[in-house]
């Protein structure tokens, strides 16, 4: 069964390389652009798994279960994991996916990432993130706090989503110059034809679901999951341990090979070297990123996307606070950056 853990990940992998779908390009744009599609877009993953997810547990496929708030973990750690995504390029599967496009940043940033979720999990820094994160409070979701049905909030959330939906399909397009295919059928549709961001997160949000079952059939209680896969990964390498690869460590690596197959088939697939502020720039966001989303509980995938799904504390905090650590480091990195030509262009004394 766990090989389809690796089923699930190629899936993945194939799905977010071909839709380009960037969580990071996501939260940036609220604050580059002030841009919500691809946020819309995210949302609509989490909308969808949250459907899947509390109908698989009133049919008892899984069990849901909270545990108590690590409050503090979780804003540290959301920030810092928000902040980094935009040195490193990428979030966690971001990086995953552009790693098997050949971007040798982001193997830099993947490595440092998974090192450094090690190091904070089971290393050196295992005390310190375990005593962050010891600082809880016992109300672990909205709904059990509230007394209140989940599928109230599920109701709420689909409502919500499906109006900002409607809201950017009701904006003009504008039309983009394009190549004639050179495919037909299939084969055009899966590699050369544009993917539709909304459409991309449905099939996505399809695709956390069936993790959903998939993973619990092994014996691991949980859906998609990036952090906790990459840590482990880590240590099977070091250690030859086998009781490592569980379902999420083959989920990881069919990301990796899903996003190569897809850039391979579209033609994308090129091994680009950056120059050396990009390398450092990868090598500590990818290091910031693991002790941020080990801090936290999750990255964008297993906070954001899985953990909001089941309405917790941990996931809309984690959510909320990577999107302001992104939108300070988008302020430091980028927005200065082209500000500062425009103030060198006004005379002085103006």
């Amino acid at each position: 069964m766990l090989i389809s853990g690796l089923l699930v990940g190629v899936a993945l992998g194939f799905v977010m390389q071909r839709g380009r779908f960037c969580v990071t390009g996501a939260f940036r744009d609220i604050w580059v652009t002030r841009n919500t599609r691809w946020l819309t877009a995210f949302l609509v993953v989490v909308a969808v798994q949250s459907v899947g997810v509390f109908a698989l547990d009133a049919a008892g496929v899984i069990r849901l279960h909270g545990d108590a708030f690590p409050w503090l973990a979780t804003i540290v750690g959301g920030f810092i994991f928000g902040f980094a995504i935009v040195l490193a390029g990428g979030c966690a599967t971001g990086t995953y996916y552009r790693a098997g496009e050949g971007l040798v940043g982001s193997w830099l940033a993947l490595i440092t990432y998974a090192l450094f979720a090690a190091i904070m999990k089971t290393g050196p820094l295992a005390g310190f993130n375990t005593a962050m994160r010891s600082v809880t409070v016992e109300q672990s979701n909205f709904y059990t706090v509230l007394g209140v049905s989940p599928w109230l909030f599920v109701a709420v959330l689909v409502a919500a989503v499906a109006l900002a939906v409607r809201h950017h399909l009701n904006k003009p397009r504008i039309a983009m110059a394009a190549l004639p295919p050179s495919k037909t059928g299939l084969a055009h549709l899966l590699f050369e034809k544009p993917w539709n961001a909304f459409a991309t997160a449905v099939v996505i949000g399809i695709i956390a679901i069936a993790a959903w079952p998939l993973s619990w059939a092994t014996g691991r209680e949980d859906g998609l999951g990036i952090t906790t896969p990459s840590s482990k990964l880590v240590g099977y390498l070091v250690t030859g341990d086998a009781e490592l690869v569980d379902w999420g460590v083959f989920l990881v690596v069919g990301i990796l090979l899903g996003s190569f197959i897809a850039a391979k088939g579209s033609g994308e697939f090129r091994v680009r070297v950056p120059d050396a502020a990009t390398v450092i720039k990868s090598l500590g966001g990818g290091a910031l990123m693991g002790i941020g989303a080990a801090l936290a509980g999750g990255c964008t995938i297993g906070n954001a996307m899985v953990q909001t799904a089941q309405f917790s504390f941990q996931g809309w905090t984690a959510l909320v606070f990577m999107i302001l650590g992104t939108g300070l480091a988008a302020k430091l990195t980028i927005m200065n950056r082209r500000q500062a030509p425009a103030a060198a262009r006004v005379p002085a004394g103006v």
